[in-house]
């Protein structure tokens, strides 16, 4: 499971600005007023070859009246504390305040790595602005312009340097990690007991009886695979105490070790904005997928295309990504649930296969050269080369000599192309255009 970075401050420094160059989107809202980041945001960032989340937090406030800063002070202490490097942001304009002092306190009680980040210093004129912030006794201070990027290597240089060591995982190498992921309440814990065929889990019908994840070597029916069981994700505006926080974050953990996902949704309910929350997480991570909809059992007046209508309604709303197996189940009475698991290793095998440069060049470089790209203001793209790349999800690049003008659109063409020559079903493809 990859390193955590939670961006921790009074607010109007700059953190969500700084979360959204990290990460590469404009997922947090930036606004020039205190407050506006209400919740924690999650991102992906890789920094010289190493993967990591990252958090952005509301900012911290003390003594305030608005019903919203207790919230987002009690986010701040969670992130501090379920994070591995902390990164704490203060303001140049603005000096040292009481604000500063009081995050200053609590992270100066605590055994981890604080980088601390003096932000808004966005001319040559502003560095030794940053000098009185030494005072907050939390060693080195960085200087960084989050508008315009000045300082975001150093930053992450030392964030990446402070990673505490990996642990070693006592698992066996080449056996599939699989993960039952979804919101909660939708039957994880039911399946797994289904399948352990032992009352494994607390199962009620409050959501969030599981609050951590829960690591199970199967070896039954001929299966052979690490079933991992996690806390229901649910939407982070409904997170209100802390047991449920580590057990989003923990779930998103476990998403990112897990090979292939059993994303579990209810079928009396189809598939929400919440669930997509899920989905796109494993997606972000190009991890396996097999959709399983759960309580089938519970749905009355059955016809002969429901299960049809409502399948292709779940793959209307997981587009463009909509090439997974779909699962009609019931946990409670085990129906086809080890239809589920059959297709998890199916994903897993079509996650893990390898194919030859030769043959690629071979079947899929043709139909490019059939097909090329549009020409870009009068400039020809010319396909010379297609390779897999040695990474655990599939990745394909293809070199050309000017990969900068390749739209997404003909991306995608690629990637269908390469489902139809190759059993992909379940898995996400990376696709890259490199210069030959």
């Amino acid at each position: 499971m990859s390193n955590v970075v939670a961006i921790v401050g009074r607010p109007n420094v700059g953190k969500s600005t700084l979360f959204n160059r990290l990460t590469g989107e404009r997922k947090a809202i930036v606004e020039e007023q205190s407050g506006v980041t209400r919740d924690r945001h999650y991102g992906k960032v890789n920094w010289n070859g190493e993967d990591f989340s990252v958090i952005d937090t509301g900012g911290y406030v003390k003594g305030s009246d608005d019903i919203f800063e207790g919230e987002i002070r009690k986010q701040v202490h969670l992130a501090i504390e379920e994070a591995d490097v902390i990164i704490f942001m203060v303001d140049t304009q603005t000096g040292v305040t009481d604000l500063d002092d009081e995050v200053a306190k609590i992270l100066r009680r605590i055994d981890k790595k604080v980088v601390l980040v003096a932000n808004k210093v966005d001319s040559p004129t502003h560095q030794t602005l940053s000098a009185e912030f030494y005072s907050l006794g939390l060693g080195e201070v960085y200087n960084l312009s989050s508008i315009n990027g000045s300082g975001t290597g150093e930053i992450l240089d030392e964030v990446v340097a402070s990673f505490p060591a990996k642990k070693e995982y006592i698992e066996e190498e080449g056996i599939p990690k699989i993960t039952i992921v979804g919101k909660p309440n939708v039957g994880k814990s039911s399946l797994l007991n289904a399948l352990m065929g032992e009352e494994r889990n607390i199962v009620t019908p409050i959501s969030g009886t599981t609050r951590d994840t829960i690591n199970t070597r199967y070896t039954s029916y001929g299966f052979d695979f690490y079933l991992i069981d996690t806390a229901g994700i649910r939407k982070r505006a409904k997170i209100d105490d802390s047991v449920e926080f580590y057990s989003t974050l923990r779930s998103v953990r476990a998403i990112e070790y897990s090979d292939v996902c059993i994303f579990m949704i209810d079928a009396s309910e189809g598939i929400g904005h919440q669930d997509l929350s899920v989905y796109h997480i494993i997606k972000k991570n190009s991890k396996g997928v097999v959709v399983l909809v759960n309580k089938w059992d519970l749905i009355d007046n059955k016809e002969t295309n429901t299960a049809k209508e409502l399948e292709d309604e779940i793959r209307r709303r997981l587009a463009p990504f909509k090439d997974v197996p779909i699962v009609f189940t019931s946990a409670t009475t085990k129906q086809r649930i080890f239809k589920a698991l059959e297709k998890a290793v199916e994903v897993y095998n079509n996650r893990m296969q390898k194919i030859k440069t030769s043959e690629l060049n071979d079947t899929l470089l043709p139909i490019l050269h059939e097909t090329p790209p549009p020409a870009y203001k009068g400039k020809y793209i010319k396909i010379k080369f297609v390779t897999q790349l040695p990474t655990h999800a599939p990745s394909f690049a293809i070199f050309c000599n000017l990969p900068q003008y390749i739209k997404d659109p003909y991306k995608r063409f690629v990637e269908n192309q390469l489902r139809k020559l190759y059993n992909f079903e379940g898995v996400p493809i990376n696709v890259f255009f490199r210069k030959k």
